[in-house]
């Protein structure tokens, strides 16, 4: 019997869909994103371009790639369509981000055959019906899985027969890891650890004065394929958002921080309770007239901090504003691609972080800070605890708390 567990992924999923929607793309190399690299196809990747560099230094080592603004919404729409070929499969499914998701197909197999055939089924579909490449690894583990997936691309499938996942995993350098990036790999390398084979003979508790008695725990159970993790699935399509009127309108940059911000923890909040994250969020514009600007981004992984949808929210609104001179006179924000709450993969990266990588030191301390302010606000009112900055010697207007809620 094979394997239960696949892992299905879209290629350079932005630059796919660009490709598509541009025949004349096609098979050339594309960058997405004007001054940070958001995808790279793998034409511009045969360069050494990757996610996330400098637009300009990624045209240095690929003068011919095209470079695309993108085109989000529509990044949206595809996902979508791919998820619902996906669902056909296996009621069981646990969607990580935009473009990937793990699928358990053990109450499927006898009406949809073996693994291995409704891998090569989705993958039929998806690209004939949908127009994407999509690879995908089977698997005993979800980890594992993962892995052969990314073994798989561009374009294929790999399946770890049941009985043979060390002989395939343990040859694999410890960068193949999901997880291990590139300070952990060097650390690793540091300890003459460069292979998961090499990894798996090392004792968990000598890792610990380098990596952190969990992390090192952790990596030692996944280099003997150890990963209990079953497939969650709860997906379910919808958003949270919120949005804020503002009279006559801003104009001042900080003025319209203090709105994001505001918004930020009212989503966040929401999120929080409801026990979801989401992976894209989007700003909504508005101003006199009336006319509608709309920005949006796409996170690797989910999340609900309210530290990370305000800092996204303020680049996608000055985005939204960038060579307006009008004000602002409405302010949207809406999290969508929603998934549960209840898994967060941990970054073992030792370095600050960034708010925006769901699993970072900095990620961590402002969900900390998240469930403390929520537990606060539960016991003596949502008014104790306010986020934001005073403007102008006073809280924001009573008019900018009107507010127009959607939540799915």
């Amino acid at each position: 019997m094979e394997p239960t567990i696949l892992h299905a992924d879209l290629d350079a999923f932005y630059a796919s869909v660009e490709q598509l929607l541009d025949p004349t793309l096609r098979n050339r190399p594309v960058l997405v994103g004007e001054g940070v690299v958001l995808a790279a196809s793998y034409e511009a990747r045969a360069h050494g371009v990757r996610a996330p560099m400098p637009t300009r230094d990624a045209l240095k080592l690929c003068p011919e790639a095209v470079v695309v603004n993108g085109h989000f919404e529509r990044y949206l729409e595809f996902s979508e369509q791919v998820m619902t070929i996906v669902e056909a499969a296996s009621p069981v499914i646990e969607q990580i981000s935009i473009d990937e998701a793990f699928i358990d197909v053990a109450g499927t197999v006898h009406l949809l055959g073996q693994p291995s055939e409704i891998a090569r089924e989705i993958r039929t579909r998806v690209r004939e019906e949908v127009g994407l490449p999509f690879s995908v690894g089977v698997a005993s583990t979800k980890f594992l899985a993962k892995i052969a997936s990314a073994r798989a691309k561009p374009d294929g499938l790999v399946v770890v027969v049941a009985g043979s996942e060390l002989e395939f995993l343990h040859p694999l350098g410890v960068e193949a890891m999901w997880g291990v990036g590139t300070v952990t790999a060097g650390r690793l390398h540091q300890l003459g650890i460069c292979t998961i084979g090499d990894l798996a003979q090392v004792p968990s508790g000598s890792l610990s004065s380098t990596l952190g008695p969990a992390a090192g725990r952790a990596l030692h159970a996944l280099a003997w394929n150890r990963d209990p993790r079953p497939v969650r699935s709860g997906r379910r399509a919808g958003s949270v958002g919120s949005q804020q009127a503002l009279g006559r309108g801003l104009a001042d940059p900080d003025e319209l921080a203090v709105v994001v911000l505001g918004l930020a923890d009212r989503i966040g909040r929401r999120l929080r309770k409801k026990g979801r994250s989401g992976t894209t969020v989007t700003v909504r514009a508005r101003f006199p007239g009336p006319r509608v600007i709309s920005r949006s981004h796409t996170l690797p992984s989910p999340t609900s901090s309210t530290a990370a949808i305000a800092n996204l929210g303020a680049v996608l609104l000055q985005r939204a504003t960038e060579g307006s001179a009008e004000p602002v006179t409405l302010v949207g924000i809406s999290v969508s691609n929603l998934t549960t709450d209840d898994f967060v993969q941990l970054e073992l990266d030792i370095d600050e972080g960034n708010v925006l990588r769901a699993g970072s030191a900095m990620d961590l301390k402002h969900r900390s800070l998240d469930e403390t302010v929520d537990v606060v606000r539960e016991r003596f009112g949502r008014d104790l605890l306010t986020f934001g900055s005073k403007q102008k010697g006073g809280s924001a207007p009573d008019s900018f708390r009107e507010l127009a809620e959607r939540s799915s």
